[in-house]
């Protein structure tokens, strides 16, 4: 495998790849983080006496369900529904559901491994978790996604609570969807339990700040990156990729900041506006209409719609993968280095390639790894849970505020822990170990559970 990993954890990657076979994602996410781990072991022989690392990478507990549910011409479908709770060290575990064709184990094994060391960056008491279907929201109506909602939280509800699993939305679940899971677990279980699920809506039991959280947070993260290199967002050409929550959200704040982002996506194209993106046009056909991005060119004739375009083909100064997995491949990354490209945040989920990722260290641009830039979202979701305990709510300026002390304290963290391990400016190995060392400490003073 790969020549970065130690002998030592060699062997243990290759028993990771033994029992679970298949689940490629899965493999990438461990391997990207073992190759971070040498000097830890060096440093701390305990965490290998103790097989730490043998214990984070197998889940506590993987449950795997069926959804039968009935769309509006009262035909049957049945949907298999997830949820893995991977490492309960720090607090309850905590992490989205993604309702999307491509989910299979592997995929959510891969986003709960990253959730255990991003939730644990977030110096938040939560733990790693994640879930979701291969259930297609995409074309249903709001009754058929009521329905499967209902169906899957009808199986889910009994592994779910405040003190055990909080889950929240990801691709393919917002506000709508958790509206009528919520709903579903209060009629089971006949508690109003606010702190069992995030991302609520405001009038009942929501955040401010939870559908921002994510782009906020992945700005703010790159914004102190370009500080220590005495740049900033002012005047910067941006990419985003991806035009669902994340996406809107990184944009609305690059432009605050005094940047500006010229393009953005989804699954059929590219959307290219010179004059700099109409975020509330994007809003509305998004989040209230829910077309298709090319319609953005109806109403702004001056921008441009590439069909199954590349948006990293386009020349830019900070580049925010904000879509999916692996939208980033070695190719891409070489081109964005070679058009003049500074910073790369992630507001999505491993978006770039291990080959992608050697590209940006290798030329020591700012590059924000998935687990540290897009904390942002689960750490507003441990901000809900807190008002939720306190039934309190706060103005949007303090959850701000407080998201952007939590970003700006991951930044330092990833930085300093980057510094103490012999590789400075390196935020992969910064994030990797500083959220990998408070889950093993954990585990440790835990004994052998």
């Amino acid at each position: 495998m790969s020549p970065q990993i130690d002998e030592k954890l060699e062997t243990m990657y290759q028993e990771v790849l033994k029992r679970n076979p298949g689940e490629v994602e899965f493999h990438q996410a461990v391997a990207e983080v073992l190759e971070s781990l040498s000097p830890v072991i060096s440093k701390h022989p305990e965490y290998l006496e103790r097989k730490i690392i043998e214990r984070i990478c197998e889940p506590e507990r993987q449950i795997i369900f069926r959804v039968p549910w009935q769309d509006d011409n009262g035909q049957v479908h049945i949907n298999r529904g997830f949820r893995v709770e991977f490492n309960s060290a720090l607090g309850p575990y905590k992490g989205g559901l993604r309702f999307h064709p491509s989910v299979y184990l592997g995929i959510i094994k891969f986003l709960g491994f990253e959730q255990i060391f991003k939730n644990s960056l977030t110096g938040m008491p939560i733990g790693g978790g994640k879930g979701g279907s291969d259930f297609d929201p995409k074309g249903k109506s709001d009754d058929e996604i009521m329905r499967f909602c209902q169906s899957f939280m009808t199986e889910l509800y009994r592994h779910l609570g405040e003190h055990t699993d909080v889950p929240a939305g990801d691709i393919g679940v917002g506000g709508r969807e958790i509206g009528y899971m919520f709903g579903q677990y209060k009629r089971i279980t006949n508690r109003w339990e606010a702190g069992v699920l995030t991302g609520k809506g405001l009038k009942w039991g929501g955040s401010l700040v939870r559908p921002e959280a994510t782009g906020y947070g992945a700005t703010f993260f790159i914004n102190e990156a370009l500080k220590v290199r005495k740049e900033s967002f002012d005047g910067k050409t941006c990419l985003v990729s991806g035009s669902g929550n994340v996406a809107i959200y990184t944009i609305e704040k690059i432009h605050q900041l005094g940047g500006k982002c010229i393009a953005c996506s989804d699954s059929n194209g590219v959307i290219v506006h010179e004059k700099g993106l109409d975020v509330e046009l994007i809003k509305q056909l998004k989040e209230v209409e829910r077309r298709r991005i090319a319609d953005y060119a109806t109403f702004h004739k001056d921008a441009k719609y590439i069909a199954n375009g590349n948006i990293w083909d386009i020349p830019c100064q900070v580049a925010m993968p904000s879509a999916t997995q692996n939208e980033i491949n070695g190719k891409d990354a070489k081109t964005l280095v070679k058009n003049g490209c500074i910073a790369v945040g992630e507001g999505a989920n491993m978006p770039t390639t291990p080959e992608g990722i050697k590209v940006f260290l290798d030329a020591k641009i700012a590059y924000g790894p998935g687990k540290a830039a897009n904390a942002g979202g689960v750490a507003t979701s441990a901000l809900e849970m807190q008002q939720n305990a306190q039934r309190d709510s706060w103005s949007f300026e303090f959850t701000e505020k407080k998201l952007e002390g939590i970003m700006v304290g991951i930044h330092q963290l990833c930085y300093d822990t980057a510094e103490e391990y012999g590789a400075p400016g390196n935020y992969v190995v910064g994030a990797n170990i500083a959220g990998f060392i408070k889950v093993a400490d954990a585990m440790v003073a835990h004994g052998l559970v």
